[in-house]
């Protein structure tokens, strides 16, 4: 109203024209425009394999970067340590557990009395997506890579947020296109355009995953909108496949971890390219860029590493629920900076709506929370006091820095985190008392959620438990060498 009263007052005085109004309005301070956002999201990538978490042995230029510009996370967690409920919890901003979405989705691994089968076990459609919060804020929004929240048609990314979709219902495919003699496993798994076109690709899905986001992108800056993309790579999950090139690299690798490390490369080849093209178009002052991966790496799958931490995919130790995190915001956080305390990937849809002009406490059904007045300091405190996992008859919770686990086959266990990030001495013998307060909290909190979907059939609990105690075996191996820990 100010600027009008200015403007009519100019016009009543006789010096009213067009060029006297335009030079008024330009005197007036403009509205900075909404950032666009970018998250990078891998898959199954180890804690340790990478630069900037110290590994000499994994190329993660383009990252190490990002992290120098942004700022890392040091204790960043997914809500669930598999792929499926973790980007369910991410997509939505809750836990997962509380519409149901307790355990993986994967046909033919279910158990044949628990719930629905196939396709249609996906997340709920009554439940709102970032991609639907961001495109009630203007916003466009893309969705390239592994989806994995349902393969029947009503969970499709087109039908939950995005405008645009590239990638597989699945989750996991093939790096290499899939022809009439090499077929998927599984016909989620094909590679789609937007809805129902089914189209495969030349060259390395990495690199044409990236391609195609900065389609979305460049078409997305020249119509001067802003956008969302969430690229999710299916790097580095198996099947482990790579290219000669990027093989090559790697000399002195052999195995699966010379693939990973070929595999790794190319995820971060493909991030940069992403990354470069902001800064070609000129955008990306004003572009929030997120990288970070779905849970932790299944050592004995894809050779990845979770050093120092023990555990892996699948389980509660911090080796399947700590995840590699960087955020960059050019004007809102200091570059080559750190956040100690901890953060959800929950955290992220809040994050989002309030950074696009929303408010984020108008939110009221979700677990997250904005985290950046906790990183400019206007909240002091942490952004999550307690924090929770569940999957079936195992579950953890952390309160502050103290982390209860409970199993199905033996006595729940304390750690104190970050002191014992090995999660080394169980301290449950010395403090009974925090052991009974925590137990009863977390089943406290069990009881508000719902009945799980679906379940795996119950062999696969004992697999996990099995994998578990494997890896946490090798980390009890190393307590005598803990300051040698090699990456």
């Amino acid at each position: 109203m100010k600027i009008l009263h200015s403007i009519l007052l100019v016009c009543l005085l006789g010096a009213c024209s067009q060029e006297s109004v335009s030079q008024e309005i330009d005197k007036q301070p403009k509205q900075k425009k909404q950032p666009n956002i970018v998250l990078i999201f891998s898959d199954d990538a180890g804690y340790a394999d990478f630069g900037f978490h110290g590994s000499k042995v994994i190329k993660t230029p383009h990252l190490d970067k990002l992290a120098k510009e942004g700022m890392l996370f040091k204790q960043a967690y997914v809500s669930d340590p598999t792929c499926g409920p973790s980007r369910a919890g991410l997509m939505t901003g809750k836990y997962q557990q509380r519409f149901g979405v307790e355990e993986n989705n994967v046909p033919g691994y279910m158990s044949p009395n628990s719930a629905a089968d196939g396709a249609d076990m996906g997340v709920p459609v009554d439940q709102v997506t970032m991609g639907q919060y961001l495109k009630k804020q203007g916003y466009a929004t893309a969705y390239y890579g592994k989806w994995h929240l349902g393969g029947a048609d009503k969970f499709h990314p087109t039908r939950r947020g995005f405008d645009e979709f590239y990638g597989f219902r699945g989750g996991a495919r093939s790096f290499f296109a899939y022809t009439d003699k090499k077929k998927p496993h599984d016909v989620l798994d094909y590679n789609e355009r937007n809805f129902g076109e089914m189209v495969e690709f030349e060259g390395y899905y990495t690199d044409v995953l990236a391609d195609e986001t900065i389609d979305f992108i460049e078409r997305s800056a020249k119509k001067d909108v802003p956008f969302f993309t969430f690229v999710a790579f299916n790097a580095p999950h198996t099947p482990m496949e790579a290219t000669e090139e990027d093989l090559a690299q790697f000399p002195n690798l052999t195995g699966n971890r010379k693939i990973y490390a070929a595999m790794m490369l190319a995820f971060d080849r493909a991030s940069g390219k992403i990354l470069d093209k902001l800064k070609e178009l000129g955008i990306d002052d004003n572009t929030i860029v997120i990288y970070t991966n779905d849970n932790g790496g299944p050592t004995d799958k894809n050779a990845s590493s979770n050093l120092p931490l023990s555990g892996t995919k699948s389980n509660h130790l911090e080796g399947g629920l700590r995840v590699p995190f960087l955020m960059k915001w050019p004007g809102k956080i200091q570059p080559n900076t750190t956040f100690d305390n901890p953060v959800m990937t929950l955290d992220l849809l809040p994050t989002f709506f309030a950074a696009a002009g929303g408010d984020a406490t108008s939110i009221t059904d979700i677990d997250g929370v904005d985290l950046m007045p906790y990183i400019n300091g206007t909240k002091e405190e942490r952004p999550h006091e307690v924090m929770y996992w569940k999957k079936d008859a195992r579950a953890t919770i952390r309160v502050g820095d103290w982390k209860l686990i409970r199993f199905p086959d033996r006595p729940a266990e304390l750690y104190k985190i970050p002191e014992d990030v090995r999660e080394i001495d169980n301290l449950a013998t010395d403090y009974p008392e925090v052991v009974k307060k925590m137990y009863k909290e977390l089943f406290k909190w069990e009881s508000t959620l719902e009945r799980p979907r679906w379940l795996l059939k119950r062999k696969f609990e004992n697999v996990d438990i099995d994998r578990m105690d494997k890896y946490r075996a090798k980390i009890l191996e190393k307590k005598v060498n803990k300051n040698k820990v090699v990456l």
